[in-house]
């Protein structure tokens, strides 16, 4: 174009953020660095499949403009990975053509198409993106970008070869290099020499050159400065800080957070980095590969510089030796590069073969690993690539003699798929387009899944189909990274508009794709039946819940299927590859489970702001959740309380809030108010007056130690402050609440003053200690507590709470509305309620307060995401799709991926074999093997059957829960289940029918051996 080209040009407000746009990934990277990122202006050079895998990456992520530059016109070839091209856009300049859909992605970053690459030109932008230009032409760019401390990245994808080049100038400043949340922890002991000691062995988790600052230290002040202090690590429970005696002596108390300080990294410019070149290892198992790819990279643009741009032809032998040559030559000219290593010929020839290749699973892994260098030179958080990333899968090459690569097998067709071909050759190209398979879930990972599919052909073929079923609809949070929806889909079906989205990328897929809305699992398997589940390749899981995901995994497993499995957490990744009678399944190892709460603490004696952010959300269910519902169970469930006695053993607690409910109604929202504020006195006046009754400051344990010491901090109580907004918002959001579940319009005034008034009329009771009152100073104590209160259950005072409650049948109708909890909507007051009551429970206990945005994410259990990670993971699940398509059975060949961009880490393992079991000298797959039988066959036959070819005596046999045959049943039983079809004897002993959808019996069993002894078996799966 003779001009720059503006696209989308709204006014992006750089001062604040959209949270219902970037919620998720606000947790990710935080205010800071989202206002500094909002400020920062991105150029992409070279708009093929990479090109746009970043600038789709950074305009999801919200910078302030986003520029492009490439006057190339489009080729057919493009549409093998760049996913915003049509067949009509080819001739046209490519930035010409993707703008246009870059800007549809973010409202507030305007896309514009620059027509020159001047200096003057370049010195607009924060951060320089290059790919495919010149190695001529990334030296002058990053000569300019090194000189003027702009951020530079050169990026270049061969087949399944990658090559990453990161400069951020001179010196580069990184705010926080993880990302983590600062440690925390309680001090036990400060000895003279600097030793800091943890409390009950609570591991630091600090390393070397570490900073921490301290808190409440008694007897040391100075080190109460909030001054940071370099640690050196001692081991897991102590650490070391430089002292001398002007800091005092240790008394008791205290608390260490670690700081986050700043570092500054240096870069060099590519002239320089491509004799001497740093790398980042992207795979151990290949670590001295990036050496050989280093100059291999460098032979293709000697190549395409003597071959005017074009790259060496697939699978060509001639121009694989001249790519040899100039690796060679280069070699010696840089000798530090290999040092005494030999040049790998098969190597460097592969690279060549490769070289014209597409292969989207290499663009969306790069596209996201680099999407997110961008986002790190814009914001200065986490640790950036040092200096080169090379990157290879060619694992993910099929076998040979299945699937020949040859020069004729590899040429290109004039087709969509040319740059896949050129890597892989046609009869595997056919095979994936001839595929059948289901995608759970179209979120995120989703997205990214079936826009790598629709860049492959996958399913295309005349015999090829995707499944993908997902039952939630599209909210605007999802806009920020789930990239095939737009603000007008906002409340569609999330699979739906999934489906149309793909289809339009690859009309090959028209047809071939059938979107559902039903969730997978066991309520659903007369839609998801035998029929379905045979007639699939591979499963693909885009989920974001174990539960799910264990569900699939089993049917997987049952019906022998492949699946692919990943999941994300902010910058934190990880894939795995699951393939019958080789891997174990997903279900074959769990996570350690999350470490609760001590019920004590949660109680009396928080320490952190997660205590009060978790009491603060037990206290909103309470009180407009479980005691609503209560009341409605009361009013019609006849003889209520005779049946909650029997199983609730803390009726009492359940009665009173019954009674609170029904005998204080309020009437007004005045008298909402007046209830808020007398809580508010009760929780952060009256009960920390209780406890400090209970246990005074001075108070100590039994073997005369402090006993408000170590992680028991001792609260004050709050007197009530209408102008401290912790304490105003209690009253204020619990007020409306408390109307809602009343059904009362909640009309919230306007003024301070209109709160003031109601407020000043309330009278609030003075504290009166209760000598009665027992509280639980350990879990220990609690429990006993709680095993007391179950077996001493006061008759008449229950009988007298009772009797206290308005009869049922004076409220006909009458009911209340429980509040369900709801974090993503900022105007029903939950997140402001859960905030303030945290806050004013921190404020009792000395604990620093959060905002609601902080608030949200602990009490929401929001699992932060970004947009950057998901499309690097994806790319990684692909590749290993490769492999199960090819039937690979070495299981050295598969690899399970475990990345954290923020660091950046990148780390792949073999997958762990299925555990193999023995019984009578026979071997068997603990995971994937079964007994296979078919008919409908009697009891007898079962167990003749297992006597006789297998040499088991069945002791037990099962089907769910119901338990069909036991050798010590009686004589008389057994005899009169053995004549019976296994069918028959279900239906007589489960007392249910046998679903028509379920073609398959599954019967777990107990044997012995031809020794007699106990031994573990695979189960039985009888077809009747």
């Amino acid at each position: 174009m003779a001009d720059n080209m503006q696209v989308d040009s709204p006014a992006p407000n750089t001062t604040e953020i959209d949270e219902g746009l970037y919620s998720r990934q606000l947790y990710v990277l935080g205010k800071e660095a989202m206002l500094k990122m909002q400020n920062a202006s991105v150029l992409i050079v070279g708009l093929k499949g990479l090109g746009v895998e970043i600038a789709k990456n950074v305009a999801l992520a919200g910078v302030k403009s986003l520029a492009l530059y490439d006057p190339e016109p489009v080729s057919l070839q493009d549409l093998s990975s760049q996913f915003f091209l049509e067949e009509s856009s080819v001739g046209t300049p490519r930035a010409d053509a993707t703008a246009p859909k870059l800007a549809e992605l973010n409202a507030y970053v305007p896309v514009s198409v620059l027509s020159d690459l001047s200096e003057e030109t370049l010195s607009q932008f924060k951060c320089i993106v290059t790919t495919n230009i010149s190695l001529e032409e990334q030296v002058r760019i990053n000569n300019f970008t090194h000189e003027k401390q702009i951020g530079y990245i050169n990026a270049d994808i061969r087949g399944l070869f990658g090559s990453l080049f990161v400069d951020f100038g001179e010196s580069f400043t990184v705010i926080d290099q993880t990302g983590e949340e600062p440690l925390t922890g309680i001090v036990s002991d400060i000895e003279p020499d600097g030793t800091v000691t943890m409390l009950d062995d609570n591991r630091h988790g600090l390393e070397d050159g570490d900073y921490v600052k301290f808190a409440e230290i008694e007897g040391m002040p100075k080190l109460n400065d909030g001054n940071p202090h370099k640690v050196e690590v001692l081991g897991p429970y102590a650490f070391k800080i430089k002292i001398d005696e002007s800091f005092g002596t240790y008394v008791k108390n205290g608390l260490y957070t670690q700081v986050k300080v700043p570092k500054e990294v240096h870069f060099e410019p590519l002239l320089k980095q491509l004799a001497e070149p740093e790398y980042v290892i992207s795979d151990f198992a290949k670590f001295d590969r990036p050496p050989q790819l280093h100059l291999g990279f460098q032979a293709l643009h000697a190549f395409q510089t003597r071959h005017n741009g074009a790259l060496p032809r697939p699978k060509n032998e001639e121009d694989a030796a001249e790519i040899l040559q100039y690796t060679k030559e280069i070699s010696t000219q840089n000798p530090k590069v290999l040092g005494e290593a030999e040049i790998d010929e098969k190597l460097i020839k592969e690279l060549s073969f490769q070289a014209r290749g597409d292969v989207p699973g290499v663009m969306a892994f790069y596209g996201g690993l680099i999407a997110q260098e961008v986002l790190k030179n814009c914001s200065s958080k986490y640790g950036p690539v040092k200096q080169w990333l090379y990157f290879d899968s060619l694992e993910s090459l099929p076998d040979t003699k299945e699937f020949p690569r040859t020069e004729e097998t590899t040429k290109p067709l004039g087709s969509r798929y040319d740059g896949q071909i050129a890597v892989f050759g046609r009869a595997f190209q056919e095979k994936i387009a001839n595929l059948k398979v289901f995608l759970v879930g179209s979120g995120a990972i989703g997205c990214e899944m079936l826009k790598n599919w629709a860049m492959m052909g996958l399913g295309s073929g005349p015999e090829g189909k995707i499944v993908i079923t997902d039952n939630d609809s599209i909210e605007k949070s999802n806009l920020n990274r789930q990239f095939l929806f737009r603000p007008k889909d906002v409340g569609k079906n999330k699979s739906d508009v999934a489906a149309v989205a793909v289809q339009k990328m690859n009309p090959d897929l028209k047809g071939k794709i059938e979107s559902m809305l039903d969730k997978v699992g066991s309520e659903t398997e007369n839609i998801f039946n035998d029929e379905f589940w045979n007639g699939l390749d591979l499963v693909t899981n885009a989920l974001d819940n174990v539960d799910a995901r264990t569900y699939v995994d089993r049917k997987c497993v049952f019906y022998k299927k492949p699946l692919l499995e990943s999941g994300t957490l902010g910058t934190k990744g990880n894939t795995q590859v699951i393939v019958p009678n080789l891997t174990e399944s997903y279900s074959s190892s769990h996570d350690p489970p999350e470490k609760s709460i001590p019920l004590c603490t949660l109680r009396s004696f928080p320490n952190k702001i997660d205590h009060t952010i978790a009491w603060a959300k037990s206290l909103f269910q309470g009180y407009f959740n479980e005691s609503p519902e209560s009341v409605n169970l009361y009013l019609s469930q006849p003889n209520y309380v005779e049946q909650t006695l029997k199983q609730n053993p803390d009726i009492k607690g359940t009665l009173e809030n019954i009674s609170n409910l029904l005998n204080n109604r309020p009437y007004s929202f005045e008298d909402c108010i007046k209830w808020a504020r007398l809580e508010f006195e009760k929780k952060f006046n009256h009960d920390i007056k209780q406890l400090l009754y209970n246990f005074p400051k001075d108070a100590t344990t039994s073997n005369g130690a402090p006993f408000w010491s170590g992680p028991k901090r001792a609260p004050e109580p709050l007197v009530f402050d209408i102008n401290n907004e912790d304490h105003f918002n209690f009253v204020y959001a619990g007020a409306i609440l408390l109307a809602f579940i009343y059904g009362l319009t909640a009309t919230p005034f306007t003024s301070l003053d209109d709160y003031k008034k109601v407020l000043d009329q309330i009278t609030i009771e003075p504290f009166t200690p209760k000598s009665g009152v027992t509280i639980a100073a350990n879990d220990n104590e609690a429990e006993e507590e709680a095993n007391k209160l179950a077996g001493s259950i006061d008759d008449d005072e229950i009988r007298k709470i009772a009797g206290s409650l308005p009869e049922p049948s004076t409220l006909a109708g009458y009911r209340l509305n429980p509040v369900e909890f709801e974090k993503d909507d900022d105007s029903n007051q939950h997140i402001k309620f859960i905030t303030a009551c945290s806050n004013c429970r921190a404020l009792n206990y000395g604990i620093e307060t959060v905002d609601a945005h902080k608030t949200k994410f602990i009490a929401g259990k929001i699992i932060p995401a970004i947009a950057t990670t998901t499309a690097l993971v994806t790319g990684l699940v692909c590749l290993e799709l490769y492999k199960v398509v090819a039937g690979k059975d070495d299981i050295e060949q598969y690899k399970n991926g475990f990345i954290n961009l923020a660091l950046p880490f990148i780390g792949f393992s073999e997958p762990i074999k299925s555990a193999t079991g023995k019984y009578n000298n026979k071997e068997f797959d603990q995971i994937w093997d079964r007994f296979e039988l078919k008919g409908d066959i009697t009891l007898q036959e079962l167990l003749d059957h297992f006597k006789e070819k297998e040499g088991l005596e069945i002791s037990m046999l099962s089907y769910g829960v119901s338990l069909l045959y036991a050798s010590f049943f009686p004589a008389k039983k057994v005899k009169d289940r053995l004549t019976m079809n296994l069918t028959k004897l279900i239906k007589e002993v489960s007392k249910k029918e046998i679903p028509d959808h379920v073609n398959y019996l599954i019967f777990e069993v107990c044997c012995d051996d031809e020794e007699g002894e106990d031994v573990e078996v695979p189960y039985i799966c009888v077809k009747p």
